[in-house]
């Protein structure tokens, strides 16, 4: 097997340094290993990057790692849809790691002991028109806020690090109410107004919200939630519990939030309607999600057992990573 590293090569911060720590791991343990590391040096160039090391070495085992957030690991996904000879894991180093949150978060995959060990498991994604997502598609407020977060992002005072910020305040006077209509297995859910509605496989959104506390990455359905309009007071009453995941519990928003699983939506809105994928910004006011069951196949590290103290120590073994 191949070990083939993915990487944004003008991140800082702690992503850097985290590269850079990963590459003298490499180098010192596992130099026995075939593995190599690619900067990406555009956007969706690793999209294009997997898909032609796919193509060049059919009869090679390949694991792609997404060292990065959310986005970098939906351009790998991009790359190995349709090759057997590919999988592909996390290394969450980026500024959104939602999707790891499923398996317990991002100190697991960043042990990379434990990583190149990892067992490879089939798990579902999503295709979005001809698009595809592996964690969650959502619209509605939360896309406003990402797309104005995109809009401000270099100006000063509102952008940088006001940039969340900026984009809360604006979806409070603009995204109360969004125009836009959802169907689940042909059932629609609302008359034409919503807050927001997420489509999940992975169960965390925005860094931190347990949309979809239910969801189960290979069962062959999606988790749609959808939130009607409410008063922006008793948003603010729900935002609480819709981090911690007991929004679909809470009896205070039993009539405000609908939940269904299924294999496809259908989302008709108005003009300028947008999704997020992956927490990509898409423009688009029609479009289907489908389930493809057990299409990618994703390494999770094992998780680590007690010790008598307390502490924690790996229950793998680094030698499997060479089957």
């Amino acid at each position: 097997m191949k070990h083939i590293f993915i990487y944004n090569p003008t991140a800082g911060g702690d992503n850097s340094k985290r590269i850079a720590a990963l590459q003298e791991k490499m180098k010192s343990d596992y130099a026995h290993l075939q593995y190599e590391f690619y900067p990406t040096k555009a956007e969706k160039d690793a999209t294009a990057f997997v898909r032609a090391r796919c193509l060049a070495e059919p009869d090679e085992k390949l694991r792609f790692y997404a060292c990065g957030g959310d986005g970098t690991a939906n351009e790998v996904l991009h790359g190995i849809i349709g090759f057997d000879n590919a999988s592909m894991t996390c290394f969450p180093c980026g500024s959104g790691n939602d999707y790891v949150k499923y398996y317990g978060g991002a100190a697991r995959f960043l042990d990379i002991d434990a990583l190149i060990a990892a067992k490879e498991k089939m798990v579902d994604i999503m295709r979005v028109n001809d698009r595809y997502s592996i964690n969650v598609t959502n619209f509605g407020f939360d896309t406003v806020v990402a797309q104005t977060m995109h809009q401000v992002r270099h100006k000063k005072l509102v952008g940088g690090k006001n940039a969340y910020t900026t984009g809360i305040v604006k979806a409070l006077f603009t995204a109360m109410k969004n125009d836009c209509t959802v169907w689940v297995d042909g059932e629609k859910l609302n008359d034409g107004k919503m807050l927001l509605c997420t489509v999940s496989n992975g169960r965390y959104v925005g860094g931190a919200y347990c949309c979809a506390p239910h969801s189960q990455n290979d069962d062959g359905l999606l988790d749609i939630c959808l939130v009607k309009p409410l008063s922006r007071l008793t948003l603010v009453k729900l935002i609480g519990v819709y981090k911690q995941g007991k929004h679909l519990d809470d009896p205070r928003f039993k009539n405000l939030i609908t939940y269904r699983r299924g294999k496809s939506v259908r989302v008709v809105a108005g003009e300028g309607f947008g999704y997020t994928l992956d927490g990509e910004v898409v423009s688009c006011s029609d479009f289907t999600i489908e389930i493809c069951p057990a299409a990618v196949r994703f390494a999770v590290p094992a998780e680590s057992s007690p010790t008598r103290d307390g502490e924690q120590e790996p229950s793998h073994t680094p030698e499997a990573a060479t089957v």
